[in-house]
């Protein structure tokens, strides 16, 4: 009888504790992507547990109990899953959920930009690199979720469409970066097509009488035309080419001046046809680390850490004014003043068709303010913009605060997108009203040339997609936490990050001849990490923003260089085909010129900078070396 009883009361014990399991179930919510080393945060929310259970609730990770933390009706622990493990979720000492916790290792989130970065170091090819690197991280994702190698690959090969490229097109932030560089492009081919460009450059080429005046105007006009590099640099070569011949200037100086003109100000300038894509980047790196920066903010104050763009557009202007060069330069010029300059037609390629879409026809008239009035437009407009999104009224008000405080505030708090998006569509209604109102174009005409300028951004905008789906994936993979492990371990000072970022920014450059794909691959790996590293070695966040501005402007400024040096770069070809130059002449020329400044940029700017020289006294210092080194290492072009 006894044994009965006994029996009994195990059968409703066991029913009791399984009906309980039921009667209160749990809802575990943790990330959908499990990395290694990487300290995870799990919550379970129970949606009817009475207050008097939950200090029966545990959780076990292997054999380590886990300690709780509650909010209302749900609990939360982390932990760092080093390997697979079971967790369990217990009431009374019932198991009422397991799973198996199957991490990715951490190592292996550096594979995604590691597969891209080779794969343009190979192919020298941007757009498949980039794709191949978001495969390569979705199948990692799927295969660690307990799919099948097969299916993983089947899983990871639409994963990248239908996950990473949807969510970057998703993004609010995302969308108005690539409407604004798609009116943009617009804006620049209506003021190509209806004269605007060919206007400024004729006013401007009528002050070049000699082989400096005209180097000068050449130099100036590229200054001018800073809203995009590739309308900069067909615009200039094409234009001053018959110029510059009659004044005996040779062609690779010519193609110099555009290539080293069109990519440092659209660079640098406040608003071109790359900042859409700039901001996009920062602000995914601000967003991720919570700083309280808007995008925008974080430019301007990057600027002036901008050396390598600022030094070359400097020392071209040296050159001019000096008279000298060195190297090859120097054989072409002294061969262009005592030689007929003739056309090289040997090693072109044929302009893109998109190109020839929005060049500009013989019997169209130049009128300056074509171009002018719709650039004034987007530049003030983006100041107003900025203004009206940002403005407080009680900062702007408060009279112990100094203009520059209350202007940066408003920069701070302004929505820089919305800005971007109601000045560039305002440029695009003047230049489309100006084209048609003068008769140049019909609207017609027109609207096909606004749509063929929006045809001109379609590469940019797919390296622009590729770009965030290869950030989305190395956030989801936490490439970052391992990139920051492995300069832990090494001990690498926060002070050397922005040398290394620009070196080997350079180097991916150099190799896929794409600026644009080069910031797309570092920025989301290098501006965590950097900040980061700075956190860890006890930085306050006054003392860690210095270096985190300086990384920003180190990696287009590498970007930058990288292009330049590259004989595969669209727009040092574009240079070469503009100018009508060998494209090989025009690489070995432009390289020693280059490469002296990039030295320069990196000894004298970057890395000084990064340990807490002012950068104002860098600027100065930089443009002294590269004064000194021109008189030393240059010759007059005419002797």
């Amino acid at each position: 009888m006894l044994k009965f009883k006994a029996i009994l009361i195990i059968i409703f014990t066991f029913a009791f504790t399984n009906l309980w399991a039921q009667t209160y179930p749990v809802e575990v919510s943790s990330p959908h992507i499990l990395v290694s080393s990487v300290k995870t945060e799990i919550d379970l929310t129970f949606s009817s547990l009475p207050d008097s259970l939950y200090k029966h609730v545990s959780v076990l990770i292997g054999d380590e109990p886990q300690r709780l933390s509650w909010s209302e009706n749900t609990a939360t622990f982390s932990n760092r899953f080093e390997s697979e493990q079971e967790m369990k979720v217990l009431l009374h000492n019932e198991v009422i959920y397991k799973n198996r916790m199957n991490p990715i290792p951490l190592w292996f989130s550096v594979l995604p930009p590691l597969i891209a970065i080779l794969m343009a170091l190979l192919t020298k090819e941007v757009f498949s690199s980039l794709f191949m690197g978001l495969f390569v991280g979705a199948t990692i994702i799927w295969k660690y979720k307990g799919f099948s190698f097969f299916m993983s690959l089947f899983k990871g090969l639409f994963s990248v469409v239908d996950t990473y490229a949807l969510s970057a097109l998703l993004d609010k932030d995302h969308l108005s970066i690539i409407i604004f560089s798609m009116l943009i492009g617009g804006m620049v081919a209506l003021i190509t097509l209806n004269g605007g460009m060919k206007g400024v450059v004729a006013i401007l080429s009528r002050y070049a009488r000699s082989p400096r005046s005209g180097q000068f105007i050449t130099w100036l006009m590229g200054l001018l035309i800073f809203f995009d590099d590739y309308a900069n640099t067909l615009v200039v070569g094409n234009t001053m080419r018959p110029v510059t011949d009659k004044l005996r200037i040779s062609r690779e100086k010519l193609a110099y001046i555009v290539d080293s003109t069109s990519a440092p100000i659209a660079a640098i300038a406040f608003i071109t046809t790359w900042i859409g894509a700039e901001l996009s980047y920062i602000s995914d790196g601000i967003n991720k680390l919570g700083l309280d920066k808007s995008a925008y903010q974080v430019f301007l104050s990057s600027l002036q850490y901008s050396f390598y763009p600022i030094f070359t557009l400097g020392f071209v202007l040296m050159l001019i004014l000096k008279r000298r060069d060195f190297g090859p330069m120097l054989k072409a010029e002294r061969r262009a003043r005592t030689e007929d300059i003739e056309e090289e037609n040997s090693t072109q390629t044929h302009l893109p068709q998109i190109v020839k879409e929005i060049e500009v026809g013989g019997d169209v008239v130049g009128r300056w303010y074509n171009a002018f009035i719709p650039v004034m437009v987007v530049i003030l407009g983006t100041m107003a913009g900025l203004a009206y999104t940002g403005f407080d009224a009680d900062v702007w008000n408060n009279p112990t605060l100094q203009i520059s405080t209350k202007l940066s505030v408003i920069v701070g708090n302004a929505d820089s997108f919305k800005a971007l998006l109601w000045s560039s569509l305002g440029g695009v209604l003047v230049a489309l009203m100006l084209t048609t109102v003068q008769k140049v174009l019909s609207l017609k005409d027109a609207i096909e040339g606004l749509v063929n300028g929006f045809k001109t951004m379609f590469n940019a905008v797919l390296i622009l997609v590729l770009a965030w789906g290869i950030a989305r994936i190395t956030q989801d993979m936490h490439t970052a936490a391992f990139i920051t492990e492995v300069m832990r371990h090494i001990k690498m000072s926060p002070q050397w990050i922005p040398a290394l970022a620009f070196v080997f920014s350079a180097m991916i450059a150099f190799s896929t001849g794409s600026s644009w794909g080069t910031m797309a691959i570092i920025y989301p790996l290098i501006l965590p990490a950097s900040w980061h590293i700075s956190m860890e070695a006890g930085m306050d966040s006054a003392s860690a923003l210095p270096i985190f501005y300086n990384v920003v402007s180190t990696v287009l400024a590498g970007s930058v260089l990288g292009d330049h040096i590259s004989p595969i770069s669209d727009t040092t070809i574009l240079s070469s085909l503009a100018s009508r130059c060998n494209h090989m002449a025009h690489v070995r020329t432009q390289l020693p010129y280059a490469l002296l400044v990039g030295g320069v940029a990196l000894c004298a700017g970057t890395i000084p900078a990064a340990f807490g020289v002012p950068a104002w006294l860098l600027m100065i210092m930089g443009f002294l070396v590269l004064y000194v080194l021109i008189n030393k290492l240059g010759k007059k072009v005419d002797a």
